[in-house]
């Protein structure tokens, strides 16, 4: 019975819902976003509860950048840090490796003055990144900083959309 209900489910889920996500999925996902079965994705993400572009939690940030003491320019799985997508994370709440949407950062500027697309990857850690908290490096020098000052850093809405696998792209 369990069975022939997941299956009603994932019927109706994908009807009512695949032709839109992939429309938006197709506009929005990064090149880097390693999604190797989207239809899985979909079924699996509405059966956990989720459904595509659904915030899994509410988290607060802080912005860290090179030059400030103790600032390297690798993140923790040795790879240069990428100003406006490396983001620290607890691993016991978000994985490294793991590409995540923050809603509030869609439209941000970029180092090369494009608009931010609102994907992170967490590819480094901290010690005071604990719990649903998150340092997102924001580049080079404190100035860089000023690109997230508009942003209100006690209350974003994070969402899990993939992984990447090596280093995160620059």
């Amino acid at each position: 019975m369990r069975r022939k209900l997941a299956g009603i489910l994932a019927t109706a889920v994908i009807s009512a819902l695949a032709i839109p996500a992939f429309a938006n999925a197709a506009e929005s996902t990064p090149a880097t976003d390693v999604r190797s079965d989207p239809l899985g994705d979909l079924i699996s993400t509405a059966l956990g509860g989720g459904l595509p572009g659904s915030v899994e939690f509410k988290m607060r940030a802080t912005m860290y950048h090179a030059g400030a003491k103790g600032i390297r320019a690798f993140d923790s799985l040795g790879c240069k840090v990428a100003a406006m997508r490396t983001v620290a994370v607890d691993p016991k709440v978000i994985p490294r490796r793991t590409v995540i949407f923050i809603k509030e950062t869609v439209g941000l500027a970029m180092p090369d003055g494009s608009k931010h697309d609102g994907y992170w990857y967490a590819s480094d850690i901290g010690g005071a990144v604990k719990g649903l908290k998150l340092d997102l490096f924001s580049g080079f020098g404190a100035a860089s900083m000023k690109a997230l000052g508009g942003v209100d850093l006690s209350s974003l809405s994070v969402s899990k959309v993939g992984e990447f696998k090596g280093c995160p792209p620059q």
